[in-house]
């Protein structure tokens, strides 16, 4: 293992007698979703890409100023 990512895995450990194995599973826990999507969510984001091939965009900028944020 490289030395680097072990480091990594040390400083991540919630107690010293966590094993890396528990921490790869806890950080695989928290970063998979196994919830499919709905078919609405994905009409919207297929909406939302073409949307964005067409070029139908603002800003940031221009986002913040039409909700009055500074």
């Amino acid at each position: 293992m490289d030395k680097k990512v072990k480091d990594k895995l040390e400083a991540m450990k919630v107690h010293p007698k966590e094993s890396y194995n528990e921490i790869i599973d806890r950080l695989i826990s928290v970063s998979y979703d196994d919830e499919e999507l709905s078919d609405e969510t994905m009409k919207d984001i297929e909406e939302s890409l073409e949307q964005m091939r067409q070029g139908r965009t603002i800003s940031n900028e221009e986002l913040k100023e039409r909700l009055g944020i500074k």
